[in-house]
């Protein structure tokens, strides 16, 4: 069966994903400037971790873009594994951004600076407003795919970042006790942990061709033998994903001695229920014909 996703439906990604990009820029050379303006580490820092964005927002872009080739005879699955190696590569990111936070609320513990508290919160709400938008942005294109998740995660946790230093910066105002900045790094870099980690895992069995979640090979088997007449039995069963939402399965399957047609029924009908059951569009479907045992 050929792949056939939809032309629009990419497009529309590279749409979302674009203007993504400029806002993510824009925010960041504001918050840049803020920052040393301001004399705030956190928004220096915050401007960084947009950086961080940036590179994984233009990484995720370009792997569309790789996606919209067409398949060539070396690459017959055209280039959608693109899409999640740009995923594993951005999971990879959201931990090296975890870690300078980390450092970054280290030094904040050991020698806080001050800042000019006002201009702060102004250039970090404004920071906070340019990644909300952009989240929604991107939570509107599609988070079921993985490479659209990945840029998402990046920008929540830009914005969860930008939250704390608007908290911060108002914690600090009311009490002049700087301490809060750090603790809410070091709350953030848990948050992002455990999103990087996740999408580590869910990128990393995709490559490593391990099989769909949402699927469980001896109930898929169950279901052609009882609800497909002429299906006796099921094994070397293999499935896995090709990219988001696109999974393939190849399988043997044993029926009776039969015309080529009545084969080709019993094949169609194995075809609709992987597709509506199992969401499996893409197969390789071997027959073998059911040896009768002699009395």
């Amino acid at each position: 069966m050929t792949i056939d996703h939809p032309h629009h439906y990419k497009l529309n990604k590279l749409s979302s994903l674009r203007l993504a990009l400029l806002l993510t820029a824009f925010g960041m050379v504001i918050e840049f400037a803020g920052g040393i303006f301001s004399n705030s580490l956190a928004l220096v820092s915050d401007a960084w971790h947009m950086l961080t964005h940036l590179f994984a927002l233009s990484m995720s872009y370009f792997a569309i873009i790789l996606t919209l080739r067409p398949a060539t005879k070396k690459r017959t699955y055209g280039l959608y594994r693109a899409e999640i190696l740009a995923a594993f590569i951005n999971g990879l990111a959201l931990l090296l951004v975890a870690a300078y936070l980390v450092y970054e609320a280290v030094s904040r513990f050991t020698s806080p600076k001050e800042i000019k508290i006002w201009e702060m919160l102004f250039v970090a709400g404004f920071g906070l407003a340019i990644n909300g938008a952009t989240t929604v942005l991107l939570f509107k294109a599609g988070t079921h795919d993985l490479n659209i998740k990945s840029a998402f995660l990046h920008e929540i946790g830009d914005m969860i970042s930008s939250i704390a230093v608007v908290s911060a910066g108002a914690m600090i105002l009311y009490t002049k006790n700087y301490i809060f900045d750090p603790i809410l790094a070091l709350f953030i870099c848990i948050l992002i942990v455990i999103w990087a980690v996740k999408l580590l895992v869910d990128s990393g069995n995709i490559l490593l061709e391990a099989t769909p979640k949402h699927l469980d090979i001896d109930e898929m088997a169950e279901a052609l033998k009882n609800e497909i007449k002429g299906v006796h039995e099921v094994h070397h069963i293999h499935a896995w994903t090709i990219a988001s939402s696109m999974y393939a399965l190849t399988a043997h399957i044993v029926i009776e001695d039969c015309h080529v047609s009545k084969a080709n029924e019993i094949l169609v009908k194995i075809n609709a229920l992987l597709k509506s059951r199992f969401h499996i569009e893409h197969t390789n479907i071997q027959f073998e014909c059911l040896v009768k045992k002699i009395q």
